[in-house]
């Protein structure tokens, strides 16, 4: 294929390095000759191709489509190019931008520069120069989406709980909806207490889809304000509410491709319930005090400890959101239902805790793995990991795998007739009452949140006032 100019013929390029078809351009120029060469040239390259002959027509172009990238002539008729390239800063736009001019002196440059300009190019330019600056656009957008992901992912890899591992009937079932659900594209809902690895079977999920190669953002939606989980999901531009002296992207924006893990997702307000409502069907977000809605191509999957079918009945969850989550519902099994993975999950911690603490693996003896199976583990994987790097630290096994909670001796004959959740009630009070009633220390042996702990009691207390009133009644 040639290598040409607006005026000329130069040296072959090859198409093969400049596909961009994921990406949409642009084209902004008052010179017609200009804007039909440069649609040419990008039109079998890129996904889309758009043009305008000045700022007002291009801004009506944006308002209806999104762009990744704007090749923009200085020079244009009424608005010049760098007055319009302020404007779009300002108001949100974060793709970005190719500055070009016939006449450029150093104050125009670095106006440029200081409007947000990728790069700056003098006409006449070759094919290659322009398609190399658009190259370096690309890039540039691509390495910060990862390095985004990879710092996230980087910073919430100690939390980690190790996932998959075990081989009860409960986790291999799990391993086969994993194996079959991660190759559809529908959205996915995960279920089940506290500590169980929800995060860790989305990530799996992800790693067997299509998706695998795009990133995968996870977000806690109960460690995230109400007032600015609206901007941590979509995103906002400059001003949009006090305190926000930039334009930043949500977390939509870096998960584009991939899989967003919305992890909590009862504790989102009724509000921001609706508006997650509205991108999942509409496939479009608007950025906070943006008038742009911008094409989002995400995965989610959600996950809640709460039933939220009952959230729905009392009206604290959306009944549309959760049918539109639901499409497929996975329960995570507690720990108590695979007791037998117990000693397979302990190596496992152990192999990676040992790098971490610099300490050798414990022997592990048929008598600890009795006493540890006997334990109801409340907080599940979660409080298990704690317990093995707590023994690692200590250099044995403790008799107690929580602190003022011992699991050797039988429980009283009384005790063997109450249900399930009545005895984790009595364990949770007897940990915190050993805590001296410090729910933060209680929640952390537990191996749970400090919110999970505060939601039971209330839980409690609630069902306590409605007895007695019951009762008197």
């Amino acid at each position: 294929m040639p290598q040409q100019t607006a005026t000329g013929m130069e040296r072959p390029v090859e198409l093969a390095e400049y596909n961009w078809q994921a990406h949409s351009v642009l084209v902004v120029d008052d010179e017609e000759g200009m804007r039909n060469f440069l649609e040419r040239t990008l039109a079998r390259r890129c996904g889309m191709v758009q043009a305008a002959a000045d700022a007002e027509h291009a801004a009506e172009l944006m308002a209806r489509l999104h762009f990744d990238l704007l090749i923009l002539d200085i020079a244009l008729p009424g608005k010049s190019g760098i007055e319009w390239l302020h404007e779009l800063r300002e108001h949100g736009y974060t793709g970005d931008v190719i500055l070009v001019t016939a006449f450029a002196d150093m104050e125009t440059a670095i106006d440029a520069l200081r409007g947000g300009a990728s790069d700056f190019i003098l006409k006449p330019f070759r094919v290659d120069q322009i398609l190399n600056s658009i190259k370096r656009c690309f890039e540039r957008a691509r390495l910060a989406r990862e390095n985004f992901v990879l710092r996230r992912e980087l910073a919430g890899l100690a939390a980690d709980p190790i996932g998959l591992v075990g081989h009860s009937p409960a986790i291999e079932q799990l391993r086969g909806l994993v194996r079959r659900v991660g190759q559809m594209p529908s959205t996915v809902l995960l279920l089940g207490e506290s500590g169980t690895g929800k995060e860790v079977v989305a990530r799996a999920l992800h790693q067997t889809s299509p998706r695998a190669q795009r990133p995968f953002v996870p977000l806690n939606c109960a460690a995230i304000s109400s007032e600015l989980i609206e901007s941590e999901l979509f995103g906002h531009v400059k001003g949009a509410f006090t305190g926000a002296t930039e334009t930043r992207n949500g977390l939509f924006y870096y998960a584009h491709g991939g899989t967003l893990f919305l992890d909590e997702i009862s504790e989102l307000p009724l509000a921001m319930q609706t508006r997650l409502l509205r991108v999942l069907e509409e496939r479009k977000l608007r950025p906070v005090g943006s008038e742009r809605e911008v094409p989002v191509d995400v995965r989610i999957i959600a996950a809640s400890n709460r039933d939220l079918a009952a959230e729905v009945r009392a009206g604290r969850f959306r009944q549309d959101l959760y049918y539109r989550l639901a499409v497929v519902d996975i329960r995570m099994p507690p720990l108590r239902e695979r007791r037998e993975d117990i000693p397979d999950l302990m190596r496992h911690f152990m192999q990676q805790l040992s790098v971490q603490l610099g300490v050798a693996p414990l022997p592990l003896s048929h008598e600890v793995v009795s006493r540890l199976a006997a334990y109801p583990w409340p907080g599940n994987v979660r409080e298990l990991r704690n317990y093995v790097e707590r023994s690692m630290i200590l250099g044995s096994f403790p008799s107690e795998p929580v602190p003022g909670a011992d699991v050797a001796p039988p429980p009283p004959a009384g005790e063997l007739e109450l249900s399930l959740a009545e005895v984790e009630r009595r364990h949770i009070e007897r940990v915190t009452e050993a805590c001296g009633g410090n729910k933060t220390e209680a929640a952390r042996r537990l191996g749970v949140s400090r919110k999970t702990l505060e939601r039971k009691f209330a839980e409690w207390s609630e069902a306590a006032l409605a007895d007695t009133l019951e009762r008197r009644a």
